[in-house]
Order: C-alpha cells, then sequence, then structure tokens
C-alpha cells in the first residue's frame, strides 16, 4: 500500500473542459450542496474500501510565514498566486497502486458542479515521500 495526495484546485492543471467550470461563488446553494454531498460519497466509499486516510477542504486565503532568526517571526498576507494555483482542498488514500489512485482521482474529477454537470477538473496525484532512517542515524 502507498500514500498520496489527491490535491484539488481551484482553478488549474491543463486545459479545462470547455464549459465545465463556472466558478463555485456563481453555484445556486442546490449547486453546492449536491458538490459537497458527492465529496461525502467519494470519501465514504474510499473508507468502505479501506483506502480513505483523510480529506479537507481550505479556504484561499492564507498567510506566509518564515523563521528569521530571534524574535518574532515576519509575516505577510498571501498567498497571491494566480487563483488556479491556489489549492482547494485535499484528500489523503492509501492504495495497492498508482493505477488505483488514478481511478480514485478520476472519480473526484467527476463531482458535480454548476448544472449538476460533471467538473472534470484536473486533480493533482502526489505519491508520498516514505523516509526511514538508516540505523547509524
Amino acid at each position: 500500500m502507498a500514500k498520496y495526495l489527491l490535491l484539488k484546485h481551484y482553478r488549474g492543471g491543463p486545459e479545462p473542459m470547455p464549459g465545465s467550470r463556472t466558478p463555485m461563488d456563481q453555484w445556486t446553494p442546490e449547486e453546492i450542496s449536491a458538490h459537497m454531498a458527492f465529496m461525502d460519497h467519494v470519501a465514504d466509499t474510499l473508507r468502505e474500501r479501506g483506502e480513505y486516510v483523510r480529506g479537507e477542504a481550505v479556504s484561499p486565503e492564507g498567510t506566509f510565514v518564515r523563521f528569521d532568526g530571534d524574535g518574532r517571526p515576519p509575516v505577510t498576507d498571501g498567498p497571491f498566486a494566480e487563483t488556479k494555483d491556489l489549492i482547494a482542498g485535499w484528500m489523503i488514500i492509501d492504495v495497492d497502486s498508482v493505477e488505483r489512485a488514478h481511478e480514485a482521482a478520476a472519480l473526484l474529477s467527476s463531482a458535480p458542479g454548476a448544472g449538476g454537470r460533471p467538473l472534470q477538473e484536473w486533480i493533482e496525484v502526489r505519491e508520498f515521500l516514505e523516509y526511514e532512517p538508516s540505523a547509524s542515524e
């Protein structure tokens, strides 16, 4: 088994499918509810298969913080990346193969959007690295 991170972007990835992406702030309350119910259904399906680890939606707002020596760390507004680069949410799955991770990502990509049409959004799939320290560490 390997863990994979499935990243949902506000907008992003290669070319979107024509007409498949109306911004969520333009969806009706019913369309938002249907989308969220579908996301819960995907999580439940993966949970039943023993593949779901965790998932969360995230806000587009945030801050950047870094270590800057002694004293208060510098904090700045941001990120100011283009909207298409912002992460909307993520899901961690633990599956037998990268092919299975791709199947799960494709299922997420079929979430309904405006008008109930599948979003066909790109889902970024990234495998978690496993680090095992050597006996000398």
